[in-house]
């Protein structure tokens, strides 16, 4: 594996190294000098690890909006945020940063005027100018709506925490921090480099698939808790829906696991390191079943009936509010960003460049710029299933699951177990260069095929789990004339 130019890890031991020898190694306590600079450097490591993906985090919900406005053609993300700025048609909030503490209003004023100046609304476009709520916040070279982010956050933390009189109070207070703390905890377990992770555990995969099942137990539990009948039926629901995608979850990490030889996350990436090809080329079908269950266990679009706020308010987090709300609103973020990365990591590399080997000077790039790149791109698969794709059924949703992604989850199992007993543990060395070609192209071409697949008697048939139509009326008696 080529070596990263940033050996993060190894930088942050040698400095607590250092701290610990000169603090605690002076002192009649020496003996426990490397436990400290042992502890000091994991603690360190975690939180630059979590720092990094909160931090990237904005990335996402910048991108959300960015590409959501242009795959519906929308642009109403450009403009966000005009209360405090330009507000709407010039009417602003006035000089709201007088109110603010200790002096710190000065300096914001003078900067929000100076911007004002120089991107504010004046535009080439007599459209945009004349509408007067454009300002810098919406020019994407200076500042490309990060402010809404911001906004957002702050709006948050001032709006009052309200419990329902009725509600279990206990459980209702503690079901957001179940599943924020456990989602927390699954980013223990993704490394961003091969020198810069919180955890190195020989079960790290398996670790972190049962602390990421943990979650739906706090969804059911607030749904409950909240004595709400919409938010018991989005409880429910998203405990029915996560049971039916979780075991195929399970079996395709599974897959990925038998093919590497193991459960730790570093060492599946160094597998197709060392096998010159991505998990991809060898399980496609893996790749769609990991992207597609992990949409429903997020509960994103066209998945998201436990929530679905058309019929059901806002599924089980109806009753919460405020910074709660945002908190859990970010959580699902957090997994989602979570999913990408495991993807990134179990499919496409991780950190390894593509034609690393082949193009000159691309291993200067660090790699946790590599795991962020992947990450970012398996993201706008995401948004765009949210863009084109329809809600689905409970029904449909439970159907797909049980009786489609299962069986094909152990179809892929099945493929990765043979090729890891007669490929990679084989004695024919020729046969991993053609393996991946092979798979590769059978598999695009069945994706042709399927794709225009036009069987109107399957239609009819109802074999398709995902169609919206039926030939059956909504009761007995009720007969269109």
């Amino acid at each position: 594996m080529t070596e990263d130019i940033i050996n993060m890890r190894g930088w942050v031991r040698t400095a607590m190294d250092f701290v610990s020898e000169n603090t605690i190694g002076m002192s009649r306590h020496w003996e426990y000098t490397d436990s400290v600079a042992w502890f000091l450097t994991e603690f360190m490591m975690c939180v630059m690890v979590f720092g990094g993906i909160m931090t990237t985090l904005l990335v996402l919900l910048w991108m959300e909006r960015k590409l959501l406005g242009r795959f519906m053609d929308r642009r109403g993300a450009r403009t966000s945020l005009r209360s405090l700025w330009v507000g709407e048609n010039g009417v602003t909030a006035g000089e709201w940063w007088t109110q603010l503490p200790f002096g710190t209003g000065i300096p914001i004023g003078m900067l929000n005027k100076a911007l004002n100046e120089i991107a504010g609304n004046d535009h080439k476009l007599e459209a945009v100018s004349r509408v007067k709520n454009r300002s810098y916040h919406g020019v994407w070279w200076l500042l490309p709506g990060f402010f809404q982010n911001l906004a957002d956050g702050m709006k948050f933390l001032t709006k009052e925490h309200m419990v329902p009189e009725k509600a279990d109070r206990y459980v209702f207070e503690i079901a957001p921090f179940l599943i924020i703390a456990t989602t927390v905890m699954c980013f223990t377990f993704i490394p961003l480099g091969p020198n810069f992770h919180s955890n190195n555990s020989e079960m790290s995969i398996l670790f972190l698939m049962a602390v990421f099942s943990v979650a739906p137990l706090g969804v059911f539990f607030a749904g409950w808790s909240s004595n709400n009948k919409y938010t018991l039926l989005g409880g429910i629901r998203s405990a029915a829906q996560l049971t039916a995608y979780e075991i195929p979850l399970l079996v395709t990490v599974l897959s990925v696991v038998v093919l590497s030889g193991s459960f730790n996350l570093i060492e599946v990436i160094e597998f197709q390191v060392d096998s010159g090809v991505w998990n991809i080329f060898l399980l496609p079908l893996g790749a769609v079943l990991f992207i597609v269950v992990m949409v429903a266990e997020v509960e994103r679009i066209p998945f998201d009936m436990p929530e679905a706020e058309a019929e059901l308010v806002e599924g089980w987090w109806t009753e919460y509010g405020g910074m709660r709300w945002g908190l859990m609103f970010a959580s699902e973020y957090l997994r989602t960003y979570a999913a990408c990365l495991l993807f990134a990591h179990f499919f496409l590399g991780g950190w390894e460049a593509p034609f690393e080997d082949t193009i000159p000077f691309i291993h200067y790039i660090p790699h946790i710029t590599w795991v962020f790149l992947k990450a970012w791109f398996i993201f706008i698969f995401f948004v765009w299933f949210r863009a084109a794709l329809h809600r689905v059924r409970t029904d449909q949703i439970l159907e797909f699951g049980w009786r489609w992604l299962l069986p094909l989850s152990l179809v892929n199992l099945a493929m990765a177990t043979v090729l890891r007993l007669w490929v990679y543990d084989g004695v024919k060395e020729e046969w991993p260069i053609l393996v991946p070609i092979l798979i590769t192209s059978i598999s695009l071409a069945l994706f042709v095929l399927l794709s225009i697949d036009e069987d109107p008697k399957a239609l009819e048939a109802q074999t398709r789990p995902f169609s919206v139509q039926t030939v059956d009326v909504a009761s007995p008696g009720q007969h269109r004339k």
